[in-house]
């Protein structure tokens, strides 16, 4: 039996702003299949709005549409298909936008966010068994990430949910979907950022800010935050950082090294920008790691001197999705949360309806807020 849900379907890229009067996403009703082997009917209570899906609405990365946004977010099940024995109606689930097979050579060596299966689903529009769930005036539409988190109700992957054991306020929670693990994995798994250490971040957007919480709660001595914003650098200050500096600055680099005598243990990208990307590996100190996090477009170049990279004994390190496990790391990151070491709320900058997304998108794109969650009925 067919349902019909109200979902954020975007039908064409790069439309330009501002999105409140050329509307790229239409809120429309939606015909949803019943979940299919090992795949769960969850009803969402909380996504965010993330720079990944604006990415999706200017077309700087082009996938087919139609296409329901939404990636970060949380809801409670409704439904389980046939072999889901471990979620029951009633459960809060966190989205997880990369499916895990469990089976291929990056799942069976730890490395879910890297699954095969996952990757080539996502890259479908598909869910992990291939198929798509949703269909719009009768033709099929794509499913981002696995996801569609813009929506009332979403069929997903088992493989695409993790559990909620003590439940979360829905706007706080659906951050632990992107945000916090994509930046906090980048500090405990893809850095390895340890007591004492010294972390330079730069872009302060959701996963900036939460790579600054996570350094701190991870115990690092000293934290450089790094941005454009002023205010996104007071707010740094504010989780956690030790001290900040506006890359608008020519001296910016200079400053950062004089400050820190030489540079910083690690030093977390997480802008997209081949100059950023620069930025971070210049106050990188020798023998530190420089790790990108960022989604860049995909013709984005940066340059890098390999004597500076042998000479010096660096290391440059890509980390998708924060390099997670989100089996584990959600759990972990969650307690961390409930301990006030994780101050996620402050991540908020405030919360919306479904039929409010287009102008929600046009504060993102001017960089007037960090984080924006629709609230579901």
């Amino acid at each position: 039996m067919t349902l019909k849900t109200r979902a954020a379907l975007l039908t064409k890229q790069g439309i330009e702003g501002p999105y409140a009067k050329t509307r790229p996403i239409e809120i429309a009703e939606i015909t949803l299949d019943p979940p299919g082997p090992e795949e769960v009917l969850v009803k969402v209570t909380a996504a965010a709005l993330c720079h990944t899906d604006l990415s999706f609405m200017t077309g700087d990365r082009p996938k087919d549409m139609p296409m329901v946004l939404g990636h970060e977010a949380c809801g409670e099940v409704l439904e389980t298909g046939p072999g889901v024995r471990d979620l029951a109606p009633g459960d809060q689930v966190i989205f997880s936008f990369v499916p895990r097979c469990g089976h291929c050579p990056e799942c069976t060596d730890g490395r879910p966010v890297l699954c095969e299966e996952g990757t080539r689903a996502n890259g479908a529009g598909t869910l992990l068994s291939g198929a798509r769930r949703m269909k719009y005036k009768g033709h099929d539409v794509h499913h981002q990430a696995g996801l569609s988190a813009f929506s009332e109700m979403v069929v997903v992957s088992r493989h695409s949910l993790i559990p909620v054991a003590e439940k979360v306020t829905p706007k706080f929670a659906a951050l632990f979907g992107c945000a916090i693990l994509t930046g906090g994995g980048a500090v405990n798994r893809a850095a390895g950022v340890r007591v004492g250490s010294t972390v330079a971040v730069l872009g302060l957007g959701g996963v900036g800010l939460s790579a600054v919480m996570m350094a701190k709660a991870a115990g690092a001595r000293e934290i450089v935050a790094i941005d454009v914003n002023e205010a996104k650098l007071a707010q740094a200050l504010e989780l956690g950082a030790t001290a900040t500096f506006n890359a608008r600055s020519e001296s910016c680099v200079q400053d950062v090294l004089d400050h820190t005598r030489g540079g910083l243990n690690y030093a977390l990208e997480m802008a997209g920008a081949p100059g950023v990307m620069e930025m971070a590996y210049a106050v990188t100190r020798r023998g530190g790691t420089t790790v990108t996090a960022s989604l860049a477009r995909n013709d984005t170049i940066w340059n890098l001197p390999p004597i500076t990279l042998v000479a010096g004994e660096r290391t440059v390190k890509g980390s998708y999705f924060g390099s997670s496990i989100p089996t584990l790391d959600v759990p972990r990151y969650l307690d961390l949360f409930r301990q006030g070491r994780l101050p996620v709320e402050k991540l908020l900058s405030g919360t919306l309806k479904l039929d409010q997304i287009n102008e929600g998108f046009d504060r993102l794109a001017e960089g007037s807020v960090v984080r924006q969650v629709i609230e579901f009925d």
